[in-house]
């Protein structure tokens, strides 16, 4: 066997977006071998005694391994840095059942594409327990940046690059910037993704609610309307078709007006995709955000979390359903609530943007299935299979299918999850956005190319087993 390891996973139902059956999965060194039909494994010679590993998946769901395509590990924001390295934060992944994340190498305005890049690389290299790839911030939009966008589609398998319409002076791309950016994608077939907020807007409403004494938390969702999230991304549609259908991505969607500009583009057969996150469809400004004294720091991202009387929470769930939204990712940005989140007291504009969840999606959408919200297949497709698709990284993430990468998920519908400090929480933060959530399942077993590194409740890896992906082309597209 010159060292490979054989794993059969044994009596579970492997579940695509397609469906579930009944099947064993053949593991060979770091690929699927086969997906067998109950009783073929026996009837082929392959049985416990001639394979290195037996996984008894009997009552369990056998799924793809996570593809988070949204996290920020060590990600510098407003004078300090995000709590997760990619140690930290990829071993927590792994917790989740998430085996591969793409995280975001981050340009600022007046910096060079190719050295983030490198310091990115830098920070992941030798570091990650689950394999990662990298999309590409363009904070400054110039002749340089954009040969960089092509150089990376070509040379370094980044072929997503994100703009913002929010934060001035920091990452902000004005409209005739995110044009010339969405051109240059075009000509190399590259994805746009964007942070769609009209920021010029949002500053001086923040400027005037911080003048009046509105310094809470709560108000960081209150001068971030819901209207801004939806005009911005009107305006990035609109531009995107001019740039010639350039293939675009809303990211961390909250709001029911974005929703609905991406629905009717997708209705004109436009090439325009959306993620939401759990808190958005989970979280709330009441509950969370407007919590007494300083408390709802915890929970300020952005975009916001939206109020619970108007129908975001159930206009996403159904966008999900509809294919309207196409993943959920985590924007995981995670700071502790001491000498980070706390940089904001007095003052909600300081906080630090960001909640914790890179742990917790699989879990947190399972529990949709529960409640009826999506079907378990749908799970499957938003949560690992169309994000390995949108960006370039099928079949060998995002399937059980021979040939794939053996990232592999068992999951145990009848076991209970309890997230919170004292319980499941393995993030590199003080404190838990999703304290006190009941999860009716649990993560079992998951398998990172093949090798076990959650059993029995203990991490069996280790950081530097995780690889760079480098990523094609969408396949996503219309």
């Amino acid at each position: 066997m010159n060292g490979v390891t054989r794993t059969l996973i044994t009596g579970g139902t492997v579940v695509s977006p397609t469906g579930r059956i009944a099947a064993d999965v053949l593991i060979d060194g770091e690929t699927v071998a086969a997906v067998l039909a109950p009783g073929q494994a026996e009837g082929l010679g392959v049985t416990a005694a001639n394979v290195d590993t037996t996984i008894d998946a009997a009552g369990k769901y056998v799924v793809p391994g996570g593809v988070d395509v949204h996290t920020h590990m060590q990600m510098p924001f407003g004078g300090t840095e995000a709590s997760d390295t990619f140690e930290t934060g990829t071993t927590a992944a792994a917790w989740g059942g998430i085996t591969t994340i793409v995280d975001f190498a981050v340009q600022n305005t007046g910096g060079s594409v190719q050295d983030a890049l490198a310091a990115w690389h830098e920070k992941a290299d030798g570091n990650c327990a689950i394999d990662y790839g990298f999309h590409q911030i363009i904070g400054g939009v110039d002749e340089e940046s954009l040969k960089a966008m092509t150089y990376l589609v070509d040379n370094e398998g980044i072929t997503s690059f994100k703009l913002f319409m929010a934060y001035p002076g920091v990452l902000y791309s004005d409209d005739g910037q995110i044009l010339r950016a969405m051109q240059t994608a075009n000509e190399s077939g590259a994805m746009i993704m964007m942070h769609a907020e009209n920021g010029i807007a949002i500053d001086v409403l923040v400027a005037q609610a911080v003048a009046r004494g509105d310094t809470d938390p709560r108000f960081h969702s209150l001068t971030r309307p819901a209207e801004l999230e939806g005009e911005a991304t009107h305006r990035a549609i609109q531009l995107a078709k001019v740039a010639g259908n350039v293939p675009l991505y809303i990211v961390h969607m909250s709001a029911s007006e974005a929703l609905e500009e991406v629905a009717a583009a997708r209705h004109q057969g436009h090439n325009v995709f959306a993620e939401t996150c759990p808190q958005y469809l989970y979280l709330s400004l009441e509950d969370q955000l407007a919590q007494p004294g300083f408390e709802g720091a915890k929970w300020v991202c952005s975009t916001p979390l939206r109020t619970k009387h108007e129908h975001h929470h159930r206009d996403l769930w159904k966008g999900l359903r509809m294919n309207e939204l196409a993943v959920v990712s985590t924007d995981h940005c995670p700071f502790c609530f001491k000498e980070q989140k706390e940089m904001g007291i007095g003052d909600f504009s300081k906080i630090p943007n960001g909640i914790g969840g890179v742990e917790h999606r699989m879990e947190l959408l399972y529990q949709g299935v529960v409640n009826g919200e999506i079907s378990l297949e749908r799970w499957v497709e938003t949560c690992c299979t169309t994000p390995a698709r949108m960006f370039g990284m099928y079949p060998k993430k995002g399937i059980i299918a021979p040939g794939a990468d053996a990232d592999i998920l068992v999951w145990d519908p009848n076991g209970h999850t309890t997230i919170g400090v004292e319980h499941k929480h393995h993030m590199n933060m003080d404190h838990s956005a999703w304290e006190g959530f009941e999860i009716d399942g649990k993560v079992d077993t998951v398998l990172s190319r093949g090798r076990v590194i959650i059993e029995d409740d203990t991490f069996t890896g280790s950081k530097g087993h995780g690889q760079y992906v480098k990523r094609g082309l969408s396949q996503y597209l219309v």
